[in-house]
């Protein structure tokens, strides 16, 4: 038994599942429709494959020692949190009043066509963009993978190994929070239910990227 491995797993698990701007983007789009939120999980699992295999191709480490490179990837991505933030808390603001505080019922799945196609390569980029801008991640992985390569043995496979482990979960996890939301629709999908959804996941989008950017201001 590979214990090494078998520890890996429970760490790599509580990583991806753990709330943050993934999460609640994943959450927003899947408000809209099952389509949004899937396409939007499988993004961010896209993030996550160009984090480790960075990792995995040493690439990391050159975003960790060139301080500039690192801040402006830090400073995107607190522009983008904030404008995706701005955005679900901008939607809370126009729903109130609008809809009388009674169900919906579920969302109505969208017409195939060029429209859906552009909706839903919308979703893909949000969950996409939210992840690989995540300036953490590169730091993240580099410093995690090797912990877990046993002394002696070749490091490429090993890493290849957790890094594919890594996104597996993120391609499991994130798509079962979109189907959840989605499954949950008639409830969450209530005026006063979503406009709640809206401003919590806008407030928690705008203070990470707020955070972002207040660590990039000099002590």
């Amino acid at each position: 038994m590979d214990g090494q491995l078998i520890a890996f797993t429970g760490i790599a698990a509580g990583m991806v599942t753990l709330p943050g701007a993934d999460f609640a983007v994943v959450v927003r789009n899947a408000l809209d429709s099952r389509r949004a939120g899937v396409a939007t999980a499988v993004g961010v699992a896209g993030g996550l494959l160009v984090h480790t295999a960075l990792a995995v191709a040493g690439l990391a480490a050159v975003l960790v020692a060139v301080p500039a490179l690192f801040g402006a990837v830090q400073l995107l991505g607190g522009v983008y949190l904030l404008y995706l933030g701005a955005g679900a808390l901008l939607a809370a603001v126009r729903r109130t009043g609008a809809h009388a505080d009674s169900p919906t019922g579920p969302a109505a799945a969208p017409a195939d066509g060029p429209a859906a196609l552009l909706g839903t390569a919308r979703s893909l980029r949000q969950g996409f963009l939210t992840n690989a801008l995540n300036p953490k991640a590169p730091v993240l992985f580099l410093s995690l993978l090797p912990q877990f390569v046993p002394a002696g043995a070749p490091a490429l496979p090993r890493t290849l190994l957790l890094a594919t482990m890594v996104v597996a979960m993120a391609l499991v996890w994130f798509p079962a929070v979109a189907l959840l939301v989605d499954r949950l629709g008639n409830w969450l999908r209530r005026p006063r239910v979503t406009r709640a959804l809206e401003a919590t996941t806008g407030a928690l989008l705008t203070a990470l990227g707020g955070i972002l950017l207040v660590e990039l201001v000099p002590a």
